[in-house]
């Protein structure tokens, strides 16, 4: 078995991955920031660390996986005064509508899910820390990371600083020593959510939250540190910039990982092209397999165009795999180690989601043929056994094709006895009954697919 490999975003290559402690693998993954639902490019990433997460379990006995949640930021302030809400009652609902997202996607729990507003006191620990190290400066109730006392500053982007103020959000404040210098907190003014702290009444600034939550729950240095590509600058570079200086100068991150960009229809997701998808939208037609099956059709570093076109290709290969393990329900399928699989190898390779499903859908051309029993518990077994993996096929084959048909009494006892009358009708020759059973069915979103092993059906789209 070949070792798991990474692309470090820092290295600009495909490393093998070696933890710092084998006994304890640490990982963070930037979560979502909670002023509204969350559209599908949130959830990239959340579905890609959730099968990075399953498979460093099968290497290592003690993962440790964080994932953040954001719930003071001034997008939040924004949410809950057009609203005329709490700023407490917005983050909390969209904490709980996002969990709920998660579950639909069949995403793991994390091993432990911080609240930013549970950590301030960790934050202002680490921001006098930088103030006493002389990497940061107090300003008119601001406190700011000095960008020109570090050395190495734009590592992980590989910018300059000239570079990075080109084309930057950069906030122009008089009280800054230089314009890139980044807020580590911020006053409050009395109707918005502030802590006390030596500087006045204040609020984090965002970049600070994400640092001292790894700091207090996975360390100084962690092996793993995830997100979308959007994130390396300004977020991930003023990060790790944060981390190492309060630390003496300590690495902050071994592996940087990095995923793609979604675009919609062949353009790239945004407000002004209003042609943003939210994970609960696409859930009205779509079942979270579906979407997370789509999420992982391409390696997680390249674009993924997503699109109703991939949507029901998802959909159909699904329908594949779960009918391939439904013509063998009555067999039981053989327990399988999966790092034994063609899938696993494809996975340690940086996440070849793409070449992992596609040795799934070999399985099951095999699984479709005729074949003795024992060949066929194994096949399925290495099946199961690789869905468990990806977070895919882990409902019975009946309920998967089950879901969402018609309130008219029909289900999968009934289709199939449906099916079984109309065999015996083509035995009997009395093709005018068996037709008429395909077309009710049809007429009742029911599809019957003939081969040589049989009929199976699926509720049409």
């Amino acid at each position: 078995m070949t070792a798991l490999k990474v692309y470090n975003t820092q290295s600009r290559q495909k490393e093998t991955f070696k933890p710092i402690d084998p006994e304890r693998i640490t990982m963070y993954v930037c979560g979502p920031t909670v002023y509204n639902f969350i559209h599908i490019g949130n959830a990239r990433p959340a579905v890609v660390f959730d099968v990075l997460f399953r498979v460093l379990k099968t290497l290592y006995s003690n993962v440790v996986y964080a994932r953040n949640i954001t719930d003071i930021d001034d997008k939040i302030i924004k949410a809950a005064a057009e609203n005329n809400e709490a700023i407490s009652e917005v983050s909390q609902r969209f904490a709980a509508e996002y969990e709920k997202d998660m579950q639909s996607l069949l995403v793991q729990r994390p091993s432990i899910v911080p609240y930013a507003t549970d950590h301030v006191g960790d934050m202002i620990a680490m921001i006098q820390t930088l103030i006493d190290r002389g990497h940061a400066y107090v300003a008119e109730g601001h406190v700011l990371f000095d960008v020109k006392n570090m050395e190495n500053f734009g590592a992980l982007s590989n910018r300059s600083l000239e570079d990075m103020l080109e084309g930057a959000r950069v906030e122009v404040a008089p009280y800054k020593k230089y314009a890139g210098d980044f807020v580590l907190w911020k006053p409050s003014q009395a109707d918005i959510p502030g802590w006390d702290s030596p500087w006045g009444r204040g609020r984090p600034g965002w970049h600070i939250e994400c640092s001292a939550m790894v700091e207090k729950h996975l360390g100084d240095t962690i092996d793993i540190h995830g997100g979308g590509r959007d994130l390396i600058f300004p977020h991930h570079e003023n990060e790790m910039a944060q981390s190492c200086c309060a630390h003496g100068g300590k690495e902050y991150v071994r592996y940087w990982m990095h995923n793609g960009y979604i675009n919609m229809d062949g353009e790239k997701m945004s407000k002004s092209l209003g042609n943003i998808k939210t994970v609960r939208g696409l859930l009205e037609k779509y079942s979270g397999e579906v979407l997370r099956f789509a999420l992982l059709s391409a390696q997680y570093r390249s674009e993924l165009d997503f699109s109703t076109q991939l949507l029901e290709q998802s959909k159909a290969s699904l329908d594949s795999l779960y009918g391939a393990l439904r013509k063998h329900k009555h067999i039981r399928p053989e327990v399988v180690d999966v790092k034994t699989t063609k899938s696993y190898e494809a996975l340690l390779d940086d996440l070849n989601t793409p070449i992992a499903l596609s040795h799934m859908h070999s399985i099951a051309h095999e699984l479709n043929k005729d074949q003795e029993g024992a060949a066929l518990a194994r096949l399925k077994g290495e099946l199961l056994s690789i869905g468990e993996l990806m977070g895919v096929l882990q409902q019975e084959p009946d309920q998967w094709f089950q879901a969402g048909l018609p309130d008219s009494g029909l289900d999968a006892a009934k289709i199939e006895a449906l099916i079984e009358e109309r065999n015996q009708a083509k035995k009997d020759k009395n093709y005018a009954r068996a037709d008429e059973i395909r077309n009710d069915l049809k007429d009742q979103g029911i599809a019957l697919e003939d081969s040589r092993d049989g009929t199976t059906w699926r509720k049409e789209s």
